[in-house]
């Protein structure tokens, strides 16, 4: 209920604030399990990533968030869950698993943590390790704009991979990360005039 809630509040402002044009929704399967992944550039990642997408998404987020009293509820309440950075973080790898086991949807960002530049930077392997663990399908999206008011942010879904034929080579999380990565960067691409 306060995810719905909240969805509908960021997407009255977010929308006409920041010109939002939506790119290849239909490129989201409409169920089974789903990781969107998506480049960093801002905190407001999440929320943008959320009102466009078709689907209800959970995001993991930094653990220190979830130690504030207010936040760490409102977090929860809106389908986030808690990963401590730069541990191998059982728990949150738990969690996510159990998202795409119950056929929901996984955001995550494949860099870890919001580019400085705006250039695309190098993925993690987490991404990878949920993309070869689980049976879900992965979706590449990208986000263009400064978050300027009032200017345009394009937000693009590219068309869901195959992971099943790295899932067939065996490939390593990391290469499964940097293919998911490339896929963003070719979106970047498509998108960016």
């Amino acid at each position: 209920m306060l995810y719905k809630f909240a969805r509908s509040i960021i997407a009255i402002i977010f929308y006409p604030l920041y010109r939002i044009k939506v790119i290849g929704k239909e490129n989201i399967p409409k169920s089974g399990p789903v990781i969107i992944c998506s480049n960093h550039i801002s905190n407001f990642d999440p929320p943008v990533v959320g009102i466009t997408s078709s689907r209800d998404i959970s995001f993991m987020a930094k653990g220190e968030l979830f130690d504030k009293p207010f936040l760490g509820k409102l977090l929860l309440g809106i389908k986030a869950f808690p990963v401590r950075r730069g541990l191998a973080d059982r728990n949150a790898l738990r969690n996510g698993l159990k998202i795409l086991e119950e056929g929901h949807t996984l955001g995550l960002f494949p860099e870890g943590t919001r580019s400085k530049t705006g250039e695309l930077g190098k993925p993690l392997s987490g991404v990878g390790f949920f993309a070869l663990r689980s049976e879900a399908v992965v979706v590449p999206c990208v986000i263009i704009g400064k978050y300027k008011p009032f200017s345009k942010t394009t937000v693009a879904y590219g068309e869901p991979m195959d992971v099943n034929t790295y899932r067939e080579q065996k490939a390593s999380a990391k290469d499964m990360s940097e293919a998911i990565m490339e896929e963003i960067r070719n979106l970047y691409d498509i998108h960016k005039n």
